[in-house]
């Protein structure tokens, strides 16, 4: 059998577990997340998560890119890494990558078979938990000396929570997941405060003082030291551009590609990390490899004429930085909303954020089952007072979106959904 047929094959028994990213919130509130499978799955590999060390990082918004930054750098002082993140944008071995580079399908079908035996003797297991279990065991195979782990959801009953890691950092926590995590932030730090593990070093972005207040206490009691970026560790901006951004952390300068005020802290957030991770690093090698971290969907400009943007954000609190990243690099300009969403979402409080920069909003719909109908996102447009159309697919949508941009110079913007971001970027990549 050929290597894409395989492959093929890999995704097919991956996706025949629950898969809890498909399914609408109700029955993900419903869902019996524990960490028992979990553990069993690990005894009976091994326990490969305990070959290296690793930085686990979980929050609602910052935490891919603080884990890429973390990888980055780590790779530039000459660690092989490991990262794991979730979900992927084109390719599914993007979740698993060493060294920045997804591992390939010939690796991830080795890596399936060797987990059908340990996987057939454990109930209930659910396809994230098995694909977390694969990066445990691909880093381990492929001779990791470090890794980095984002959490999928949450994280004290996510299925990355079974490590000890050197460092737990936690990003900035606003709503989002309510159903799961809680309708308070409160509720929601004391989720994410699961990753905190007795005695390991907590690294935490600026919060809002609910959620910080909760991170405090939880990493009293489990003995931990928390820095404070902002308190503890405070970093000063120095220029930006498209091309990139400078900030300064005490006497070393930094450069980072990703775009967005937002990105400085995350960028100061992954430093402090590094730095109480207990893996030595010098400056020199984070300022490399912060210089060269690659992330996709993160206020990604693919063209100029017309500007054609991809970002991630998903709830109201990204849509806030999304709108002030347009405001610093592009204040004159009006955009084309490519927008999707899953049905959890605060959709209002999203548009809200950015009404003053739209032009049009062209709704669409990601090809997922979570995926809310584009008849619902235009009634909650048209009560806005939005202007706006609905096009589907995808494809159809960014089309239209770039034909109208052409004539009057706005820019083009998909962001709502990664689904709908995901299938903008593969149609870009067909057409361009």
């Amino acid at each position: 059998m050929d290597t894409e047929t395989s492959y093929n094959k890999s995704l097919d028994y991956l996706y025949s577990f629950v898969d809890y990213s498909l399914k609408h919130s109700s029955e993900l509130a419903k869902a019996d997340f524990n960490l028992d499978r979990m553990f069993a799955l690990m005894e009976s590999l091994g326990n490969p998560q305990n070959q290296y060390p690793i930085i686990h990082v979980a929050g609602t918004k910052g935490k891919g890119s603080t884990s890429a930054l973390c990888a980055s750098a780590l790779q530039a002082a000459g660690y092989k890494v490991g990262l794991y993140t979730s979900p992927h944008l084109l390719d599914y071995t993007e979740r698993i990558q060493i060294n920045g580079e997804p591992i390939s399908h010939e690796q991830l079908n080795e890596l399936v078979e060797e987990i059908k035996p340990h996987v057939a003797k454990i109930e209930m297991l659910t396809t994230f938990e098995i694909t977390t279990a694969l990066a445990f065991m691909a880093f381990a195979k492929y001779g990791a000396a470090a890794a980095v782990f984002e959490v999928g959801l949450g994280g004290r009953l996510d299925a990355t929570n079974i490590v000890a890691p050197n460092v737990s950092v936690i990003t900035s926590l606003s709503y989002d997941h309510t159903a799961v995590l809680g309708n308070t932030l409160a509720l929601i730090a004391g989720e994410k405060a699961g990753i905190i593990k007795n005695g390991a070093p907590v690294i935490s972005s600026s919060q809002n003082p609910e959620a910080l207040e909760v991170l405090e206490r939880v990493a009293r009691l489990k003995g931990c030291k928390l820095t404070l970026i902002g308190r503890d560790i405070k970093f000063e901006f120095v220029e930006s551009s498209l091309n990139g951004q400078k900030f300064r952390i005490q006497n070393s300068e930094f450069r980072i590609p990703l775009l967005g005020s937002h990105q400085l802290e995350n960028a100061a957030t992954a430093y402090a990390a590094l730095k109480a991770s207990g893996i030595p690093i010098a400056d020199k090698h984070i300022q490399k490899g912060f210089a060269q971290v690659k992330w996709r969907a993160r206020f990604e400009i693919a063209r100029l004429a017309p500007t054609l943007i991809f970002d991630s954000a998903h709830n109201q609190d990204s849509f806030v930085k999304l709108r002030e990243t347009l405001d610093t690099y592009f204040p004159d300009k009006k955009i084309y909303l490519i927008f999707g969403a899953s049905e959890d979402k605060n959709i209002p409080g999203m548009f809200a954020e950015m009404k003053s920069k739209i032009q049009k909003i062209i709704i669409t719909r990601a090809d997922h089952p979570r995926a809310l109908d584009a008849e619902k996102i235009k009634k909650l447009v048209d009560e806005l007072g939005i202007e706006s159309e609905s096009v589907a697919p995808v494809e159809s949508a960014l089309k239209r979106g770039l034909a109208l941009a052409s004539n009057d110079g706005c820019i083009v913007l998909s962001a709502g959904s990664m689904f709908v971001t995901a299938e903008a970027m593969k149609a870009f990549r067909e057409i361009s």
